[in-house]
């Protein structure tokens, strides 16, 4: 048991065993980072302004159009 080799052998091992554990959690950690970034840039997409089709903005202006008319009804006013 006082043999030399013996604990040599049994440092690299643990020193391999060591390494690749780190190896594993590594590249854990830049998988993690990488599904972060989809996600963010998912988010990212979905958040994106986008410009509202004509039937949007006719179906607004013809809200507006009614809002106007009850408070025109409501304050009394003969349209």
């Amino acid at each position: 048991m006082s043999d030399p080799s013996f604990y040599l052998t049994m440092a690299s091992a643990a020193l391999a065993g060591l390494a690749m554990l780190i190896y594993a959690g590594l590249t854990g950690w830049r998988g993690w980072l990488q599904l972060k970034q989809q996600q963010l840039a998912a988010d990212h997409e979905l958040r994106a302004p986008t410009a509202p089709s004509a039937s949007a903005r006719i179906e607004i202006a013809d809200l507006k159009e009614r809002i106007r008319k009850l408070e025109a009804i409501a304050a009394g006013v003969d349209l």
